[in-house]
């Protein structure tokens, strides 16, 4: 054999024996890591509280679908403000509608009706420049009387009567029972009416004066004087 065969043979044999040193090093450090490493959804599947990778959690889908109502926090928002805007416009005074008349508005006069008997005719006459609306029915006050008669509730209109200026409403006032039944009767020659704002008219009665008792009764004002006597 050949001094150049040996050599190769030796080289051959140098090169197995290191590529076996270097297989049985790589397996030596497998070994000594300690564990395999794991399984790479091990943690996805072995955690119940982790999200799914299309909606997230129960949960959070939950409290995306109940945001609240961004209106007052309690979900109503919208009909909250509908009532605050019908509550504001109610507060606001229909321009449309008359003013009540005053004392300075309206002068008021009486005279002795023809018929029935014992019954007293009052005419409210606008002499202001506006239209206004009288009091439901004049509380009269005859003489010093500490209270006002009953109002005829058979003799109330649909509506308040209202004055344009010039116009005149009109009253009846039953002055007593005419057949000696009533009681406490007095004669008086003053009589006052109040109006709603605290001013005062002061009526003139026939020069004679009036004699009332306790059927005194009064009418609702109304827009005739034929209306007025009817009770």
């Amino acid at each position: 054999m050949s001094a150049r065969t040996t050599r190769t043979r030796l080289f051959a044999a140098a090169t197995v024996a290191l590529a076996a040193l270097s297989l049985t090093a790589c397996e030596g450090d497998g070994v000594d890591s300690g564990a395999p490493a794991p399984a790479a959804n091990t943690s996805v599947a072995g955690n119940d509280n982790q999200p799914s990778a299309k909606g997230g959690s129960g949960e959070a889908k939950e409290d995306t679908g109940q945001a609240p109502n961004s209106g007052n926090g309690n979900g109503n928002g919208a009909n909250t403000g509908s009532a605050a805007g019908a509550a504001a416009g109610e507060d606001q005074s229909d321009p449309g509608l008359p003013g009540k008349c005053s004392a300075s508005d309206v002068r008021i006069t009486a005279a002795n009706a023809p018929r029935p008997i014992n019954h007293l005719l009052l005419t409210a006459t606008n002499t202001g420049s506006k239209t206004c609306a009288l009091p439901e029915y004049p509380a009269a006050r005859f003489g010093e009387a500490q209270s006002v008669p009953p109002v005829a509730e058979s003799s109330k209109p649909q509506s308040l009567t209202t004055l344009a200026p010039g116009e005149s409403g009109y009253a009846g006032v039953r002055l007593s029972s005419g057949d000696g039944s009533g009681e406490g009767g007095y004669d008086t020659q003053t009589l006052t009416i109040p109006f709603e704002d605290g001013s005062i008219a002061r009526v003139t009665l026939p020069s004679d004066g009036v004699f009332v008792d306790s059927a005194l009764t009064v009418t609702y004002w109304q827009t005739s004087a034929a209306n007025a006597l009817e009770y």
